[in-house]
C-alpha cells in the first residue's frame, strides 16, 4: 500500500470512531507505519529467505552476480555498513550481514573474551541477530524520518513538484533489511538443541542458518588445530533439525549452509555406524587410519578393530579416546561431506580452507558438480590468511613453474614491505583484487564473506586514535582524524544525536504532544553545527 492510500485507509478508520481519534492524524499514523515496515523477526526471515532465494537464482544464470557480506559483532556496526552500501552505491542488492560465532565468543560472551570453541552462551547468537534487525530497521526509519521531513517543508512551501518527488521515494524506498547469515557453529548440542537453538534464530529475523561438521563439544575455530568431525548420519540429523525449524516456523524458503572443516581435521570422536559395504558409514569408516591386522593375537586391551575394504584393520585411537583419519585424505573427505550434504538438505557449501587459493577450491567444486551441479559455496575470506604472503607467493610459485627469474625476491620473505612496489607484490594485489570475482566464475563461490573484518577496524582505528590523542597531537587526533574525515565525507554519525534518533524522538514528541511538545532539536542544539 503506497504512502497516499495509506492515509486514505487510516482517514476513514479514524472517521468510523466519531470524534473519539480526532486527536490522531492519518498523516502522522501513515508515516510510523511506512518507519515501521517489519514488525516481527519472523516477517524479516520470510522477506530476507526470497531475496537469497532469488539471489540463488541469479548466480546460477551469471557467476558475475556473487553476494557479498562483511561479519559484524553489534547492532551499530550492522548498520552503519548498510548506511555505507546505500550511500556508496544506491542499494543493498546482493550486500548481506555475516553473524559470525567467532566475534560472538570473543566480544559477546557474559563469560568475557573466549575462543571459538562454542563456550559462549547459545542464546547470545539469537539475542545479536534481533539486535542486528532493530538497527537496520531504525536505518529505516532513520532514512525516512529526513524524506518525511523534506516532505513537510515542500507542503509547507507550496511545492508540489518535490512534493511529489519525494512521496515516490518514500513510496519505493530501499530498506535496509539484508539477508544475515547466521553461525550456529556446530549447534550447541544434539539435534533437539540445535533445533531449539534455530528456532529461536529464525524468530529474530535469521533466513540463513550455517552449520558446521565439527562436534559440538569439541569444536573448534576451522582455522586452528585439533578439529574433531562427526559421521555424516549425525550431520543430517542436525540439518534435518534446522530444516524442520524452519518448515515449523512458516519459513519455506530458509536456506542452510553445510560447512566441513575436513580439509584441516584429522581426528574423529566416533565411528560411523555401517550396514553394508559402501554405504555412507562404511565409506566414513575407509578414511580412517589404522594397521592391518591377521588374528586375535594382534589385538590389545582397548583397541578398535574395523573391517576395512574387506580387511580387519586396527584403527589409530590417541590418548583422548579420538580416532585418526588417514593422512592426505581430507579433499576426499570434503568432497563426500559436500555431495552428502548437498543430497540431504543443505542448500549451500562452506569448505573452510588453510589458504584463499581459487585453483584449490575449484578442484574440490569440480568433483562436487559431478553429481550435484549446480552446488554453490560460501567462502569464508578470512583474516585469519595472510592474503598478502599467500598472494605474493602463489605469484612467485606460478613464475618460478613458468621459468621466469625469480631471483629477485625471498619466498619466504615476501612479506616485507620492501615488495609492495615490486612487479611481484603489484601483480599480488592485481590476484587479490580479483579474487572473488575470479572464483565466483570458476570456483562455484555465490557468497564472499569476511568473518572478522571490524574486529580488526575496530582495533586499527583505536590504536590510530590513541597514538595521536595521548601523544602530541591532543584533540587534533580526532578533530583531523575523525570528525573531519566524518564531515567532508559525508558520514552520517557526525550527527550523532539524529543518527541516535533524536530527530524521529521530536517528531514523536509533536505527534503525541502537539503544540506543547518540548523538543530537543531546536536553535540550542548544537547539531546544528554540522549543517
Amino acid at each position: 500500500m503506497s504512502y497516499q492510500d495509506d492515509i486514505k485507509a487510516l482517514t476513514n478508520l479514524r472517521e468510523a470512531q466519531r470524534g473519539k481519534w480526532a486527536a490522531i492524524s492519518p498523516e502522522n499514523a501513515a508515516r510510523m507505519r511506512a518507519q515501521n515496515r517489519f514488525k516481527t523477526g519472523l516477517d524479516i526471515a520470510k522477506y530476507t529467505a526470497k531475496i537469497m532465494r532469488d539471489d540463488m537464482a541469479a548466480y546460477d544464470a551469471d557467476t558475475a552476480q556473487y553476494t557479498q557480506s562483511l561479519g559484524c559483532w553489534h547492532g551499530f556496526i550492522g548498520q552503519q555498513k548498510l548506511i555505507s552500501i546505500k550511500k556508496h552505491f544506491g542499494t543493498t542488492k546482493r550486500r548481506y550481514l555475516y553473524l559470525s560465532g567467532w566475534m560472538v565468543a570473543a566480544l559477546r560472551s557474559e563469560f568475557g573474551p573466549l575462543p571459538d570453541q562454542s563456550m559462549h552462551e547459545k542464546t547470545t547468537v539469537s539475542g545479536l541477530i534481533g539486535e542486528l534487525y532493530t538497527f537496520l530497521r531504525q536505518a529505516d526509519a532513520w532514512e525516512l524520518n529526513h524524506l518525511f521531513r523534506d516532505l513537510e517543508e515542500a507542503q509547507k512551501a507550496g511545492d508540489s513538484a518535490r512534493a511529489d518527488e519525494l512521496i515516490a521515494k518514500i513510496d519505493n524506498h530501499e530498506t535496509h533489511v539484508v539477508p544475515i547469515i547466521a553461525d550456529i557453529d556446530a549447534g550447541f548440542g544434539n539435534a533437539e538443541a540445535t533445533y531449539l537453538l534455530a528456532k529461536q534464530m529464525i524468530e529474530a529475523g535469521a533466513c540463513c542458518i550455517q552449520i558446521e561438521n565439527q562436534v559440538s563439544d569439541e569444536k573448534q575455530c576451522g582455522h586452528q588445530d585439533g578439529k574433531v568431525t562427526v559421521p555424516h548420519e549425525d550431520f543430517l540429523a542436525k540439518i534435518n533439525a534446522v530444516r524442520y525449524a524452519f518448515l515449523e516456523l512458516g519459513v519455506e524458503d530458509g536456506v542452510i549452509v553445510a560447512r566441513t572443516d575436513s580439509l584441516g581435521a584429522g581426528l574423529t570422536q566416533k565411528i560411523a555406524v555401517t550396514n553394508e559395504p559402501g554405504d555412507l558409514g562404511d565409506q566414513y569408516n575407509s578414511f580412517l587410519d589404522g594397521d592391518e591386522i591377521d588374528s586375535a593375537s594382534d589385538i590389545n586391551n582397548g583397541d578398535v578393530v574395523i573391517k576395512q575394504n574387506g580387511k580387519l584393520v586396527k584403527v589409530k585411537r590417541l590418548a583422548s579416546g579420538l580416532f585418526q583419519f588417514k593422512p592426505g585424505t581430507g579433499e576426499d573427505r570434503v568432497v563426500l561431506d559436500c555431495i552428502t550434504s548437498l543430497q540431504n538438505g543443505a542448500d549451500l557449501l562452506w569448505i573452510e580452507t588453510e589458504k584463499p587459493h581459487v585453483g584449490q577450491i575449484a578442484a574440490m567444486v569440480n568433483r562436487i558438480r559431478e553429481e550435484v551441479p549446480d552446488a554453490k559455496l560460501v567462502y569464508n575470506n578470512s583474516p585469519s590468511f595472510n592474503w598478502t604472503l599467500n598472494f605474493r607467493q602463489q605469484v612467485f610459485d606460478a613464475w618460478e613453474k613458468e621459468g621466469k627469474d625469480v631471483s629477485a625476491y625471498e619466498r619466504a620473505k615476501l612479506m616485507s614491505a620492501e615488495y609492495d612496489d615490486t612487479e611481484l607484490g603489484q601483480l599480488a594485489d592485481e590476484w587479490t583484487r580479483n579474487f572473488q570475482r575470479d572464483s565466483a566464475r570458476e570456483a562455484g563461490i555465490f557468497h564472499h564473506l569476511i568473518t572478522l573484518p571490524t574486529y580488526h577496524t575496530a582495533a586499527l582505528s583505536t590504536d590510530s586514535l590513541a597514538k595521536g590523542y595521548f601523544g602530541d597531537q591532543g584533540m587534533l587526533a580526532y578533530v583531523e582524524g575523525v570528525q573531519r574525515r566524518e564531515i567532508r565525507e559525508g558520514i552520517a554519525t557526525v550527527k550523532h544525536q539524529d543518527m541516535a534518533g533524536s530527530n524521529i524522538g521530536d517528531d514523536h514528541k509533536e505527534f503525541f504532544h502537539g503544540e506543547a511538545a518540548l523538543k530537543a532539536g531546536g536553535k540550542d542544539n548544537t547539531m546544528n553545527q554540522f549543517g
